[in-house]
């Protein structure tokens, strides 16, 4: 996606009205956007800078901008539980993916997390996204498209159990029900030192991942979880919000480590793979 200093045809818009409330659509010369605030002429958008107020025919004010990332995530078709912004960008720090770098994942979804992956390697890079479910595919090819994110994608249909078909990836996003069952293909398909993430919901799936990764020889595991409060912005009555997006999953990050049969680097191997408990 291409920013200019004003709104052009094909550009993806937002705009935002009273109470913050939005709308996300492509601006498509002749046509109009209806809501319950009135209609707005694409044409009328067109040629205007980028955070200009415009109005409908019933004079409802908005204010015309471009979507943040966040702002796309949160507004995606979906069919699935999508994950959400605070714990997405967290991982695309943790796991290094910048332009350029192979990226997998396993468990496409409604394509959020397929999204930002695409967003974050840039032209030079890939996303592999395995999804067992036709349907699913389905929305995510299309929610790609219309960002106009598809061609970096390869997307795949298969049960992940099989395994994979790459085996240099530079990190891994697996996100499905059951991840503890293909740690092993996913270990096959990273490069030595590559990034594994997996989001799960529980306790007891935290437990599963952990006693699997110290078998498959994965190291340096981290577990932690993200919680996002915002604030009321009145400068006279700062205060927390009613509400808060607390806990959503468990974020497990670990890297692909090549075990060693010399033994001077054994007892540093089974202390950063977790073989020996800590003191």
């Amino acid at each position: 996606m291409k920013y200019e200093s004003t709104a052009r045809e094909g550009d993806l818009i937002q705009l935002v009205g009273l109470t913050h409330k939005h709308f996300i659509f492509i601006l498509k010369s002749g046509e109009e956007f209806h809501s319950h605030r009135g209609i707005v002429k694409h044409d009328d958008l067109i040629g205007k800078t980028w955070g200009e107020q415009v109005f409908s025919h019933t004079n409802a004010p908005f204010f015309i901008l471009q979507p943040s990332l966040a702002d796309i995530l949160n507004d995606i078709p979906r069919s699935t539980q999508i994950l959400y912004p605070k714990d997405i960008g967290y991982i695309i720090i943790q796991m290094d993916i910048t332009p350029g770098k192979k990226v997998m994942e396993a468990g496409t979804g409604s394509g959020s997390m397929t999204t930002a992956l695409a967003t974050a390697v840039g032209e030079t890079g890939r996303v592999i996204s395995y999804e067992q479910k036709q349907d699913f595919q389905n929305l995510a090819k299309k929610n790609l498209e219309r960002l106009g994110l598809a061609s970096r994608v390869d997307f795949k249909l298969r049960d992940i159990a099989q395994g994979f078909d790459e085996t240099d990836a530079d990190a891994f996003f697996l996100d499905v029900q059951n991840p503890y069952d293909y740690i092993e293909q996913v270990r096959n398909a990273l490069k030595p030192g590559g990034f594994l993430c997996m989001l799960v919901p529980t306790f007891n799936q935290v437990e599963k991942v952990l006693s699997v990764l110290r078998k498959t020889q994965f190291a340096f595991v981290e577990v932690c979880e993200l919680l996002l409060r915002h604030y009321k912005t009145n400068p006279s009555r700062i205060r927390p919000a009613d509400r808060m997006v607390a806990h959503t999953g468990f974020l497990i990050f670990a890297r692909k480590m090549i075990p060693t049969d010399d033994p001077r680097g054994a007892k540093l191997a089974n202390e950063v793979i977790g073989i020996e408990d800590e003191i």
